[in-house]
């Protein structure tokens, strides 16, 4: 299937938040999307246009003539993994090992004995100009060794890795030098050791991604959580024909360490892209307000497929399984932005199209994570729901889910952008 081996691709490139952003803007490009830098006067009409933030976010916008309102789909570039300290080389018995710390919740013992590299950016220059400078050196560089089982008899009854102890990953047994890391960094990027000013690099599991399964019913990657979101979200948007709103196809960075950032889903930098969208057309903040109010949001971000092993996990009725559609999230405590307003108006979309969808909450006596469209709705609150595509092994360095379900998540995202939501105070009128 062609989507698939395009989605394989889209995750082998996505090595970080960075290189997955730098994906989405050739593919924008390529249907042409025009990039408004954010320090520029924007000029714009009707059209098709994106614009970046830090190189780890970025929000595209299609605006058509029609009702004024947005309709927006956000989803995160980042995945758990581990991120290297500014000196990274420790010096230890004879072995170079590289100083990380976790960025996010991620499964630890997945990581340990597998190939492993280096990615991320690299600010480079001289003290009168900065370049950014993407890095991913495609080799297995490192690896992570357990301690055998002989020193740890109790291993697989249960083991807590220490980050600072455990997960170091080694860089040398002997032959190298710390000074032949930044050389190393150098050389692949083409320049000289010290025009190296400042780098942000993180681990990157060499294993591919892959559809699996005699009947290929399963793919896995690391990064699918959430870069099988951005990918369907992405396709949605370019595929959809819009003649009424403006649709809004959004990518923050640093959801899985809250959010918190100038770049993330509570920064400024929705809010502020839809203000200058408001302000570009000429609009009155009046009209901004009535914009907002007649809205919708749909945060893309995967969800947790009913496990095969561990079915008691997981809600009685609430639990969705791989290749049966996207999963609609809900929590009472919203954790997740659903409610039957939102989840009325996704369902009649779909139900339209016949696209599948399932229905997902935490048993209730499990306390489940939180994803990017309450944070966001904290800046701009509009309408919206949580929808996720069913996965198995969620924050490991090598995750599964559905085939079938890349389908079906581009479908239902193409129908919500394709769709006219039209809501009048506690009404809505669907045209297509």
């Amino acid at each position: 299937m062609e989507i698939l081996s395009e989605l394989m691709n889209f995750l082998d490139s996505s090595v970080t938040m960075f290189h997955a952003i730098n994906e989405c803007e050739k593919v924008l490009k390529n249907c042409g999307y025009i990039y408004l830098p954010e320090n520029e006067k924007w000029n714009i009409g009707a059209g098709k246009y994106y614009t970046k933030r830090n190189s780890s976010s970025l929000i595209a916008f299609d605006i058509a003539d029609g009702d004024y309102h947005f309709q927006i789909s956000a989803s995160h570039s980042d995945s758990p993994t581990f991120k290297l300290k500014d000196r990274p080389v420790i010096e230890s018995n004879g072995y170079l090992k590289l100083n990380v710390e976790s960025y996010g919740g991620m499964i630890d013992a997945t990581w340990l004995d597998k190939p492993l590299t280096i990615a991320g950016r690299v600010m480079t220059g001289t003290k009168d100009t900065i370049e950014t400078r993407l890095l991913y050196i495609d080799k297995d560089l490192l690896i992570i060794p357990n301690v055998p089982i002989h020193f740890n008899r109790e291993i697989n009854k249960g083991f807590a890795f220490n980050n600072q102890v455990d997960m170091l990953p080694v860089f040398s047994a002997g032959r190298l030098k710390e000074d032949d890391f930044n050389k190393m960094l150098a050389k692949e990027l083409g320049i000289k050791p010290g025009e190296i000013i400042a780098k942000d690099l993180y681990l990157v599991n060499r294993q591919k991604a892959a559809v699996l399964g005699y009947d290929n019913e399963f793919i896995a990657s690391g990064r699918l959580d959430d870069l099988e979101c951005v990918y369907t979200s992405l396709l949605g948007f370019i595929e959809a024909g819009n003649s009424d709103h403006i649709n809004v196809f959004a990518v923050f960075d640093n959801e899985e360490v809250g959010s918190v950032t100038k770049q993330g889903a509570m920064s400024t930098f929705l809010s502020a892209t839809l203000d200058r969208i408001n302000m570009a057309l000429g609009k009155s903040r009046e009209d901004y307000y009535r914009a907002i109010a007649k809205s919708m949001l749909i945060s893309c971000d995967n969800a947790h497929a009913l496990h095969p092993n561990h079915p008691e996990l997981f809600d009685i009725k609430n639990r969705p399984v791989l290749n049966k559609g996207i999963a609609i999230k809900e929590s009472a405590n919203q954790k997740y932005t659903t409610d039957a307003f939102s989840r009325a108006v996704l369902k009649s979309i779909l139900d339209k199209r016949d696209i599948p969808y399932q229905t997902f909450a935490n048993r209730s006596d499990i306390i489940g994570g939180s994803t990017l469209g309450n944070l966001s709705n904290t800046v701009v609150s509009m309408n919206a729901v949580d929808i996720g595509l069913p996965q198995l092994s969620m924050h490991s360095a090598y995750e599964t889910a559905g085939a079938l379900d890349v389908l079906y998540a581009i479908e239902a995202l193409r129908a919500f952008f394709e769709t006219n939501i039209d809501i009048k105070d506690d009404k809505v009128f669907l045209e297509v």
